[in-house]
C-alpha cells in the first residue's frame, strides 16, 4: 500500500512567497527595461562628477559620451543613466587630450565596450596620454580624428564639428543637431576659435551652450549664438575662475545652470520643443 505524503504547512507558503519574490522581480526588471526604451527625444545630460561628463541618449536609444570626469565619479554616474545590462556605448568623444577628461575615460573604457572613439587630431595620431591609448588598444577601438566641417550622423542627430583644436591648448567644439535644436559645446574651446567661428556668417543660433565658469562668457561666440540656457562648466582647470555672480554671467534672456547648483542637469528636446530637467527641479 503507498502512502501519498502531504506538503508539509511550512513548505507552502515558503514556494509561495519564492514566485512571489520572482514575480515582483520581474516586475521592476521590465519596468525598468520599459523605461530605457527610447522616446523618439535627444537627451543631453550633464553628469554630476568633479570634471566634465556628458551623457547623450540619442532618439533611437544610442549613446555617446562626451569627456570623462573624474573616474569614480563618472562610472557611477553611468552605473545610474544607463539601462543595467547595457555595457557598450556606440560612440566616445574626446574635446581635448587633458588628464580631466581622459582619466574618466580610462575608466570607462575598462567596463564598457566603445564601437568609435572621435579626438582632435592630436590626439587621434600621437600618444599624448599612454593610458587613454592603450585602454582604446585593448578594446581595438577605431579613433576618428576631427576635422573641421565634418559632420556624422548618429542615432537620428547631427554631431557637427565647427572647430577640431590643436589637441594642445584648443579643445573641440562641436554642436550637436536634432530638429530645430541644438546644443553647442565649446567647455574646452580656445578664444581664437571661437573668435574665428564668431566671424562665421553660417553660424546659427542655439538652444543650449556648455561653456566653461572660468572664463566670462560676454564672448563674441556667445552671442552670435544667442542660446535659451547655457550649462557653465569645470572646463579650464588651468585658468583662475571668473569672478562674478549668476547674474552677472547671464548673456541676454540665457538661463544658467551649473551642477553644483542643480546637481545632474539633463536638457529633453523632441526636435521642435525642448526643457531642462535637474535633480532639483523641471525647467
Amino acid at each position: 500500500m503507498h502512502h501519498q505524503t502531504q506538503p508539509s504547512a511550512a513548505r507552502v507558503p515558503t514556494r509561495h512567497k519564492g514566485f512571489t519574490y520572482a514575480a515582483a522581480l520581474l516586475i521592476v526588471l521590465l519596468g525598468l527595461a520599459w523605461r530605457a526604451q527610447p522616446d523618439n527625444r535627444l537627451h543631453v545630460s550633464f553628469l554630476q562628477t568633479d570634471g566634465d561628463a556628458v551623457l547623450v541618449q540619442t532618439p533611437d536609444g544610442k549613446y555617446m559620451l562626451i569627456d570623462g570626469g573624474d573616474p569614480i565619479g563618472i562610472t557611477a554616474a553611468l552605473g545610474r543613466a544607463l539601462p543595467f545590462w547595457r555595457r557598450s556605448l556606440d560612440a566616445v568623444v574626446l574635446t581635448a587630450p587633458d588628464p580631466a577628461y581622459t582619466a574618466g575615460q580610462v575608466a570607462v573604457l575598462a567596463r564598457y565596450q566603445a564601437r568609435i572613439v572621435l579626438a582632435p587630431p592630436l590626439a587621434a595620431q600621437n600618444n599624448p596620454l599612454p593610458e587613454w591609448r592603450s585602454a582604446l588598444d585593448e578594446q581595438a577601438v577605431p579613433i576618428h580624428s576631427m576635422r573641421a566641417g565634418e559632420q556624422t550622423n548618429i542615432g537620428g542627430v547631427t554631431l557637427r564639428v565647427l572647430a577640431s583644436g590643436d589637441g594642445k591648448k584648443r579643445g573641440a567644439v562641436l554642436r550637436l543637431d536634432y530638429g530645430s535644436t541644438s546644443v553647442v559645446f565649446c567647455q574646452s574651446s580656445a578664444e581664437e576659435d571661437e573668435a574665428s567661428l564668431a566671424r562665421n556668417n553660417q553660424l546659427h543660433a542655439a538652444t543650449l551652450v556648455a561653456f566653461p565658469w572660468q572664463r566670462d562668457p560676454h564672448t563674441p561666440l556667445i552671442e552670435a549664438l544667442q542660446p535659451q540656457a547655457m550649462v557653465l562648466t569645470d572646463g579650464h582647470h588651468a585658468l583662475p575662475p571668473y569672478e562674478a555672480t549668476m547674474a552677472e554671467r547671464r548673456v541676454g534672456n540665457a538661463r544658467l545652470y551649473h551642477k553644483d547648483v542643480q546637481g545632474t542637469i539633463e536638457w529633453i528636446s523632441d526636435g521642435t520643443r525642448s526643457w531642462v530637467s535637474t535633480d532639483n527641479a523641471q525647467q
